[in-house]
């Protein structure tokens, strides 16, 4: 044979071969991926083992951490805006607050606004929320719903589905992740790809453990933040929050605790239907797993700092075992995925709403953009696109998940009105965490509200961070998280960070024009409804614990 016949009938075995590899790539199209996202509710980084923080070294997260290694770990993911309403608005709207409406809790989410379930109905998926919703009104573009009411219970929670509304017996946590796989289950041969937000109400205050984890840490004795005792100096709003453990939780509600010794009766409460909506049964079994350490606690007469590292641990130990469930909820959500032959095309994310301080400045709860509260655990798992075991820098925020989703939905024509970024790329592995984005900002407008935290707005670049307190104080701050991670030592009038803080100033200026930030973000509260605020929060606090 000579060479040029054999020079043709090669380079027809390759047109041939081409030919078959484009059939097969019409016959079967890259399909896009279903999406599951499980967000709880004040889930702080320091409590997923995944992320190594000393705390979750002793209260373990399993399942959780298959994400991470199944796939990503973000270390630099943030909120927009650190309270639960306005960060579910976000993530539904791919907008900040201002723009979407919807800036602090007690405000009406509008429904009427383009979101990222109904851009995805768009693209053929089918849609579905279970759990917590908590944006007042019904939600609106999801093709099924099931909610809890409100902020809603951890005990035979009232669920509203579709409409109609029932309460359920049993613990939320189960009673969610049971939903969220039933719904799963009636998708698995639709032929369309599904999107589920699976919204858990734990961790959230006031951190009712399942029954079968209330004694599960009751042995540990978990390590207390070096700043579990800070003094706030040179931060005025630090000093006048109110959500500090040994000060501002109450003796029942938050800490369990009981009336006196071998009563069974819960102390000071100003929610008690969180207790009484027990059954006589659970209620029983709950006094029997707190009883014999109540009593400990009262015979121990505990005084001073004694008292508030008792306190920290007790707080700790509630809020740990109430994530156990979570974890385990997460374990069979991946479980299934497994089993019905979904996880190949589906794309896991775990997150919160935003992070929780447990200790940290001797605080709970979130609101202000120090780091605890300002950054979000995620993680995410996606077969063939994520690499396994993988880790991301990147600056991202919740602003970005929509757009994100409709990347890989094939939706991008869609997120023109939205102002975050799609991190797709960062995911795939072909965008390097410089390339990707410089700062993040952040504004929060939740005052006078519960914990008194002041309005505050701010940037966060990857080394330093400038924030600008306002209503009822005039106050900078300014942070290098390099040399000072634990943002105890307010820089802003250091001379060696002149020339930086004012170069901040100037791209704090830039940004919020960039985000379209108009002077009504900034406007203050009547100074009568912020002194009554603080009288009734003062009423609200009870006979304290000292």
């Amino acid at each position: 044979m000579n060479t040029r016949r054999l020079f043709g009938l090669l380079s027809l075995s390759v047109l041939i071969l081409s030919c078959k590899q484009e059939a097969q790539t019409e016959k079967k199209p890259d399909t896009p991926p279903n999406i599951v996202f499980i967000m709880s509710d004040d889930h702080a980084v320091q409590a997923i083992s995944a992320y190594g923080h000393p705390i979750s070294h002793l209260a373990p997260t399993p399942n959780i951490d298959r994400i991470a290694k199944n796939g990503v770990l973000f270390q630099n993911s943030f909120c927009t805006n650190s309270i639960c309403g306005p960060s579910r608005a976000v993530i539904l709207t791919g907008k900040h607050s201002h723009i979407n409406g919807f800036r602090m809790n007690g405000e009406r989410f509008d429904g009427s606004q383009p979101t990222l379930p109904k851009y995805l109905r768009q693209k053929g998926y089918k849609t579905a929320i279970v759990g917590k919703w908590h944006l007042h009104g019904a939600p609106t573009g999801f093709d099924y719903w099931d909610i809890i009411e409100g902020q809603g219970h951890y005990y035979n929670p009232k669920f509203i589905k579709e409409g109609d509304s029932s309460i359920i017996n049993g613990y939320a946590t189960d009673i969610i992740t049971d939903k969220g796989l039933s719904w799963l289950k009636t998708q698995a041969d639709s032929g369309q790809p599904f999107f589920l937000m699976l919204h858990h109400k734990a961790p959230h205050r006031n951190w009712m453990p399942a029954l079968r984890h209330a004694n599960q840490y009751d042995s540990i004795n978990f390590p207390l933040p070096d700043t579990y005792f800070a003094e706030h100096q040179g931060q005025q709003a630090a000093r006048e929050q109110q959500q500090t453990i040994y000060e501002d939780m109450y003796a029942g509600y938050d800490l369990k605790l009981t009336e006196k010794l071998g009563s069974p009766e819960i102390g000071y409460n100003p929610w008690p239907s969180n207790f009484e909506r027990m059954t006589e049964a659970q209620r029983q079994e709950w006094d029997k797993a707190y009883q014999a350490k109540n009593d400990a606690y009262h015979k121990a007469k505990l005084k001073g700092e004694d008292l508030d590292r008792w306190l920290g641990q007790r707080y700790l130990q509630d809020y740990l075992a109430s994530i156990s469930a979570v974890d385990e909820g997460v374990g069979q959500i991946l479980d299934y995925l497994e089993t019905a032959g979904l996880d190949q095309n589906t794309l896991v994310v775990y997150t919160s709403d935003q992070g929780f301080y447990l200790g940290e400045k001797g605080w709970f709860d979130k609101r202000f953009m120090y780091e605890e509260s300002l950054k979000m655990p995620l993680l995410m798992q996606l077969p063939g696109v994520i690499q396994p075991g993988s880790q991301i820098t990147a600056l991202v925020q919740n602003l970005d998940f929509a757009q994100t989703f409709l990347d890989f939905a094939g939706g991008q024509e869609l997120t023109s009105e939205m102002q975050g970024q799609s991190f797709r790329k960062l995911l795939e592995g072909t965008e390097t965490a410089d390339d990707f984005r410089e700062l993040v900002y952040y504004h929060y407008y939740d005052y006078p509200a519960f914990h008194m935290v002041k309005k505050h707005y701010g940037i966060r670049t990857k080394r330093y961070k400038l924030m600008h307190f306002y209503d009822d104080i005039d106050s900078w701050e300014f942070y290098d998280l390099e040399k000072d991670p634990q943002e105890l030592y307010n820089a802003i009038e250091d001379e060696q960070y002149k020339e930086v803080v004012l170069n901040m100033r100037s791209r704090l200026d830039s940004v919020q024009e960039h985000y379209k930030v108009t002077p009504k973000e900034f406007e203050q509260a009547p100074r009568e409804l912020v002194n009554k605020a603080f009288k009734d929060f003062e009423r609200l606090k009870g006979p304290g614990l000292k």
